[in-house]
């Protein structure tokens, strides 16, 4: 992965910038275009032609994920959507931020003249969008989560497109493609012999029901917490597994919590590298709402007891785990109720009823949607315009000189 900093984001055009595939900050908003940008490769078209735009803040200045393709990174910081002075003045500070991204994002658009925007929500493609708004680059928008966020709703305004996750999101020219997801979830396999095969990459019990735990990449202090009440709680079982991904905010503080809980196997790890051998080792999941991990879930068929992050945007995490819950794939605990207490009567009735979780594993699986980035690849190539040589593309068969 490439990224600098500074003036040097400025760059000349690349290998030819065939789009921009612009956003992120979170995993959420990442993993979608990664899922995209794959399915473009598999299309053919070189991975040096495929340009993220993000945030220094975000996820992608550290995604090993990205290695491969250009990345450019925009100063600034997403709004912070509460009243105080101390909001005032960091929204004083995003605002400036904003306005130098859109800055670069313009300047830099008059290299690279992509043939298309991927636009995948949050500030980073706010920016691009507007570049693209200028530079007359066709836009196609990605929206994951039920409720859209304020930067996919004004994008959709002057898009070709929208790719939406269900018929029940409302934007201009809607697609229903799902949600892209990453390529390698296809490998997930919940046959009796692969999921043995997954338990002992991951050193857990052959014969043990697996709990999987995640908050996210950064992870959740609430989610967390409440995993140690119920390790405490589980402490004498050996019938129950649990692979505890806690996520980088709160690593340091639980690595000073005791590990060994009695006879339970209970696992901490600060990131899973293997989702793929969790969701296929899992035989449930306690997890945030967000779009990318519901589609994971539906994709990998794992039933899940689900938390919806509170005062998520549009209240978006509640939206999503309603639509898991209605298809009958998922419990919904609200946030403010969850405790190890709690977490632990919701296991203990779904644990005890196979027949129960195999019909929620089959109900989730109905909604998954594995050609989801294919589809989207399909729309950006549809709606892309036609790139004629310029100096800009030419430029960039001498390579990126200043590696933004």
């Amino acid at each position: 992965m490439t990224s600098t900093s500074g003036a040097s984001h400025i760059a000349p055009g690349g290998p030819g910038t065939w789009a921009v595939i612009a956003g992120g900050g979170t995993g959420g908003h990442l993993y979608p275009g990664i899922a995209v940008a794959g399915a473009l490769v598999e299309h053919g078209h070189d991975p040096a032609t495929l340009r993220f735009v993000g945030a220094r803040r975000g996820l992608e200045a550290k995604a090993r994920a990205l290695e491969g393709f250009p990345v450019t990174l925009l100063p600034g910081r997403g709004l912070i959507r509460r009243v105080s002075l101390e909001s005032l003045v960091a929204n004083t500070e995003a605002v400036a931020g904003l306005c130098a991204a859109v800055a670069i994002a313009v300047f830099s658009f008059s290299r690279w003249r992509p043939a298309v925007v991927i636009s995948l929500g949050g500030y980073a493609s706010f920016a691009c969008v507007l570049a693209a708004s200028l530079w007359r680059v066709p836009v196609v928008v990605v929206n994951v989560d039920a409720v859209p966020g304020v930067a996919n709703r004004l994008a959709a305004r002057v898009a070709a497109a929208s790719a939406v996750s269900s018929p029940e999101v409302r934007l201009p020219r809607a697609v229903v493609t799902g949600v892209p997801v990453r390529a390698s979830l296809a490998a997930v396999d919940r046959r009796p012999a692969a999921r043995a095969a997954a338990r002992e990459r991951l050193g857990l019990p052959l014969a043990a029901r697996v709990v999987a735990v995640s908050g996210g990449s950064l992870g959740s202090l609430r989610i967390n917490r409440a995993t140690l009440e119920l390790a405490e709680l589980w402490a004498g079982r050996t019938d129950v597994a649990i692979r505890h991904v806690v996520g980088s905010r709160d690593w340091e503080e639980f690595q000073r919590a005791p590990r060994q809980r009695g006879a339970l196997v209970y696992e901490q790890v600060e990131y899973e590298q293997d989702m793929v051998s969790l969701y296929s080792a899992a035989d449930i999941g306690v997890l945030r709402a967000g779009a990318n991990t519901v589609a994971e879930l539906a994709l990998a068929g794992v039933p899940a007891v689900l938390v919806p992050l509170p005062g998520s945007p549009g209240d978006h995490q509640g939206a999503n785990a309603r639509l898991l819950a209605a298809a009958g794939g998922a419990v919904v605990v609200p946030d403010e109720e969850l405790d190890g207490a709690r977490l632990a009567k919701e296991l203990d009735a779904l644990l005890a009823d196979p027949g129960r979780l195999a019909g929620m594993g089959e109900a989730v699986k109905a909604l998954g949607r594995p050609g989801a980035a294919e589809a989207v690849a399909h729309l950006a190539e549809e709606h892309a315009r036609p790139r004629p040589l310029t100096d800009a593309t030419s430029n960039g068969a001498k390579g990126d000189a200043s590696g933004a």
